[in-house]
């Protein structure tokens, strides 16, 4: 998943998102998940709400890979928050 720093994609996690996007049976939301997570990979880029949104679908879904639901609590969790 994430750095404990909360900042880039680990290494597990960019490896489950290739896994993700070679994968034929992976959905679309799937696939634009780990493309995010994969982008932040050593980069300080956040996730779109857009991403964000597909991401907490992926992580509700009963078929979901496991490599699909490791990219997207990587992309949730590099989510930028909303200031109060």
């Amino acid at each position: 998943m994430a750095s404990s720093k909360g900042g880039s994609t680990g290494r597990k996690a960019a490896s489950a998102a290739s896994k993700v996007l070679h994968s034929k049976s992976a959905t679309k939301a799937e696939k634009s998940v780990a493309a995010s997570a994969l982008t932040q990979k050593g980069s300080k880029e956040q996730t779109s709400a857009k991403v964000a949104s597909s991401a907490s679908k992926v992580l509700k879904s009963k078929t979901a890979s496991k490599a699909a639901k490791s990219a997207a609590a990587s992309a949730l969790s590099q989510k930028t928050k909303k200031k109060a």
